[in-house]
């Protein structure tokens, strides 16, 4: 009898420790929905379909897949101007996704799905410059879908189809890779359609594993750090506190913690730097505050968070309960 109560007490401590690590409640108050907005329709008179999103300063950029451009509003969402046609020339965009401004504040980088580079503009809209091709050798690209800058200039690429993030300089040399060229796996380090990166304070590398429903983080030298999602973030998706059914994007808000866009869920989850499960913005909303599809979040200086909220076709911006509604 006192060996099975041993044993009891042991299982009970495990399925509590399971339960308290793979199904954790939130540690904070929470989002309130401030105001959304739409794009504009196009010159070309294609449907909107905003993908990626930027804040820089008071103006924030949206890149609208479905009409090839990127379009740049305050932060009330007044529409500014755009810029981008479709094509491959200079200037010109293919289906343009998650994107980055650097440190400075002077240029905004966009990854080009059907392109398969990352061009860079300054964020009047002037093109600077193009880096990458098509393919799978050091520096190609197979429909690039997310981007990062650090503040040396080195950019962070989610190399969609090559299942990899390449690390390249400013001028677009490889530096490395993580993940396998072509393969797609569940272990630490290997990825399954990676979208989107973001670096902590520290200089260590998030990325948005997409397709293994996780979330990986990696040192500044690329060794493999940790990994979250599920139980043993092995590719298990479901709506929990902490799991996710696609994570499409990723971004550092200004105190380092990690915001996630989960698609399926129709929600963004917000972490610690080590992937503690803090609050959910969306998915239990009603009203103008319910998100459908989610694709891409930023997060400005004062810790509002921008939300491309995909399937309703429109920005949404969210602020901290308690903090009074203000236009900037």
């Amino acid at each position: 009898m006192k060996r099975a109560a041993i044993l009891f007490i042991v299982l009970l401590f495990l399925v509590l420790s399971a339960w308290w690590h793979w199904f954790p409640r939130a540690r904070e108050a929470g989002y309130r929905f401030a105001e959304s907005w739409a794009l504009p329709e196009s010159k070309n008179g294609a449907g909107a379909e905003p993908i990626g999103i930027a804040v820089a300063g008071a103006r924030v950029f949206v890149s609208d897949a479905g009409s090839h451009r990127i379009v740049v509003f305050d932060r009330e969402g007044s529409y500014l101007r755009e810029f981008g046609d479709e094509g491959e020339g200079y200037g010109e965009l293919g289906r343009p996704m998650l994107m980055d401004v650097d440190a400075k504040g002077n240029r905004l980088y966009v990854a080009e799905y059907l392109n398969d580079r990352i061009q860079v503009f300054s964020l009047q809209g002037k093109p600077l410059g193009t880096i990458g091709s098509p393919g799978s050798g050091p520096g190609q690209f197979d429909a690039p879908s997310g981007v990062v800058v650090d503040g040396l200039g080195r950019l962070y690429v989610a190399d969609f189809f090559n299942h990899r993030v390449q690390v390249l300089t400013q001028e677009g040399d490889f530096i490395r890779q993580l993940g396998t060229t072509g393969k797609i796996g569940i272990r630490k380090g290997l990825f399954n359609y990676p979208t989107d990166v973001a670096l902590l304070p520290d200089g260590s590398l998030v990325i948005a594993d997409a397709y293994n429903d996780r979330i990986q983080v990696f040192g500044p030298d690329g060794s493999f750090l940790r990994k979250w999602g599920g139980p043993f973030a092995t590719n298990i998706h479901g709506p929990f506190n902490g799991w996710f059914k696609t994570a499409t994007a990723v971004t550092v808000g200004p105190e380092g913690n990690i915001f996630v866009a989960d698609f399926y869920n129709n929600r963004i989850q917000k972490f610690t730097p080590d992937g503690n499960f803090l609050v959910s913005i969306g998915s239990k909303d009603a009203g103008p505050a319910r998100l459908k599809h989610p694709t891409d979040v930023a997060v400005d200086a004062g810790g509002g968070v921008y939300i491309v909220d995909f399937g309703n076709r429109r920005i949404v911006r969210f602020i901290l309960m308690g903090e009074p509604f203000s236009r900037f």
